[in-house]
């Protein structure tokens, strides 16, 4: 991948995604976007880069759509560059980069006629390790899977599951179990109350769950017929 903001990274299977930080010794986010705001240009570059897996792999799961996530993710950074004199120095950068981003994906999911046909198929789908962090809300119900057929088709029964999702539960699971947000962080991205951040939470958990034991469920009487 360039490292440009006319090209996101296509690479989303093997590695579970980890929270981006910058190496020991480089600058921080907050330091090279004021880098940036003083004539910086390589700092942005450096910026782009540091998120392009982190933030692209978060708009894959929240649009079901690699082309879709591309657009997203250019118009984020382009929008940090825009946005870049009015950031506070004083708050974090990455917060601040998926608040923009979050806004501009559910922008786009109004836009359109319906909602996209295979919403977190690019990550939550047969032969993708990633879907370890919404398994382990499953494991109180149903024994993990032992053999790479049962995975497939367990990483199946989760895609089917979590593409019903109503898009607030589904964006805030994103938020807390794959990019492992803190609370306070999600209330300023998704602009809600500490509280509402809580409640939105435990009823996503508490939708998947249910969702997930009927899917459990119908496919102990009907194993033929799964996953649909």
């Amino acid at each position: 991948m360039t490292q440009s903001i006319g090209h996101a990274q296509t690479q989303d299977r093997g590695t579970p995604i980890r929270v981006t930080l910058p190496p020991p010794g480089e600058r921080s986010d907050e330091q090279l976007l004021d880098d940036y705001r003083h004539g910086d240009r390589a700092a942005f570059t450096q910026l782009v880069s540091r998120y392009q897996r982190e933030l692209y792999h978060f708009l894959v799961r929240f649009l079901g759509n690699r082309a879709a996530a591309e657009d997203v993710f250019q118009e984020t950074f382009l929008q940090v560059h825009q946005s870049a004199e009015q950031f506070d120095p004083t708050r974090r950068f990455r917060p601040w980069l998926f608040t923009i981003s979050a806004n501009k994906a559910r922008d786009l999911i109004r836009s359109q006629a319906r909602r996209p046909a295979n919403p977190l198929q690019a990550t939550i789908s047969p032969g993708d390790d990633e879907s370890g962090e919404f398994i382990d809300l499953m494991q109180s119900t149903v024994e993990l899977p032992s053999s790479p057929m049962e995975k497939r088709e367990m990483q199946e029964m989760v895609h089917n599951t979590v593409s019903g999702m109503p898009e607030h539960l589904r964006e805030i699971l994103l938020l807390s179990y794959f990019h492992q947000f803190p609370y306070k962080q999600i209330g300023e991205i998704l602009d809600i109350p500490l509280g509402t951040v809580k409640s939105r939470l435990h009823a996503a958990v508490a939708h998947f769950a249910d969702r997930w034991k009927a899917t459990t469920e119908k496919k102990r009487t009907n194993p033929s017929r799964m996953p649909a």
